[in-house]
């Protein structure tokens, strides 16, 4: 009995298209599903015949949910070993789209979230659906936001992605184009025509969509972004939640309890990456960052318990420690942010 591929590739009419092919898991991400991802592109990369990428998915539930969780906190139990080679490999793939010659679009029709923002915001086009549906919930299983994150958060308007990051709210597409996490807004059963389209025309994406562009419709967000931007500027998590306690507003509190339910050690250390991510002016620079962060991130308390609690036992009553912010020391964080050794350090693909 063979099981169908978890990544499907093929070129037609000058597009490179890769399908995420994993729906029962909602195509989230594992080491050999990044390996065919990464070898098809290069195949690409220098063919002459391939005008530029489309990466879709399978099904309608969702483009990629994230990473393979289970197996990263199994191997974060151990010694980490398999976790930091899917992080190696995924990582690797997430800067080879970054720096690709050619343009890549990515149908993000459904659940994005994790893995699935790292291998659609380095597209050029990212195309959002009435099915779309984006987060990144990191923060709530102990973990940060990886895969670009402390590159691709810093740069959104404003301090959105702090809070994006902090709180996991997860938006629809009105607020993700508005903010320029996605590009463009199309109906569902506008794709076929934008795939059409493309097959006539592959090496300019950007204008295919933005001839089928539709409005996706006013931004909840929009109303929030002033406060956003006052309460969450700070460079401490205390700092942030005092201020979201001074505000006092309905919406500012509910922030705040948010907040109180996500790990402490989390949230001082997404805050550190995107601020540290906002000053670098090399995506590879950021990548190796999120390595070094996430090899030893996976081997704390908090990933452990976050994900029994979320993912595994479901209770969703995780028990952090430290329990507090104040309990989560700078030397605890510099241990965490500190850089590899040359030998064990994160590097791009050749």
């Amino acid at each position: 009995m063979t099981s169908e591929p978890e990544i499907l590739t093929r070129v037609a009419s000058g597009v490179g298209i890769i399908t995420l092919n994993r729906p029962k898991a909602l195509h989230a991400l594992n080491r050999g599903m990044c390996e065919a991802m990464t070898r098809a592109l290069l195949d690409w990369r220098e063919d002459d015949a391939v005008k530029s990428v489309l990466i879709d998915h399978a099904g309608v539930r969702g483009f990629c949910a994230g990473g393979d969780i289970r197996m990263i906190a199994e191997s974060g139990a151990g010694d980490a070993s398999e976790a930091k080679a899917f992080f190696k490999t995924e990582y690797r793939l997430n800067h080879l789209m970054f720096d690709y010659p050619k343009p890549i679009t990515a149908l993000v029709d459904g659940i994005v979230m994790g893995g699935g923002v790292g291998i659609s915001e380095p597209a050029v086009v990212r195309i959002a659906t009435e099915r779309t549906t984006y987060a990144m919930p990191e923060t709530g299983i102990g973990l940060f936001s990886d895969v670009g994150g402390g590159w691709f958060l810093p740069r959104l308007p404003g301090q959105t992605g702090v809070w994006l990051a902090l709180t996991g709210a997860r938006l629809k597409a009105a607020d993700t184009v508005f903010l320029g996490i996605h590009t463009h807004y199309l109906p569902s059963d506008a794709l076929e025509a934008f795939r059409a389209i493309l097959s006539a025309d592959p090496a300019h994406p950007v204008d295919v969509a933005d001839g089928l562009e539709d409005d996706a419709g006013e931004a909840p967000i929009e109303a929030h972004l002033e406060a956003i931007d006052r309460l969450f500027a700070f460079d401490t998590v205390e700092d942030i939640f005092a201020a979201l306690e001074a505000d006092g507003s309905d919406w500012a509190l509910a922030q705040l309890a948010t907040l109180k339910t996500k790990s402490p050690q989390s949230l001082k250390v997404s805050l550190r990456q995107i601020r540290t991510g906002a000053t670098l002016t090399d995506f590879a620079d950021n990548m190796a960052m999120e390595y070094a962060l996430g090899g030893r991130v996976v081997r704390t308390h908090d990933f452990q318990e976050g994900v029994r609690a979320v993912i595994v036992d479901k209770d969703n009553a995780p028990k952090w420690s430290p329990e507090t912010l104040e309990g989560v020391t700078d030397a605890a964080l510099d241990a965490l942010f500190a850089s590899l050794p040359a030998g064990e350090a994160w590097t791009p693909l050749d």
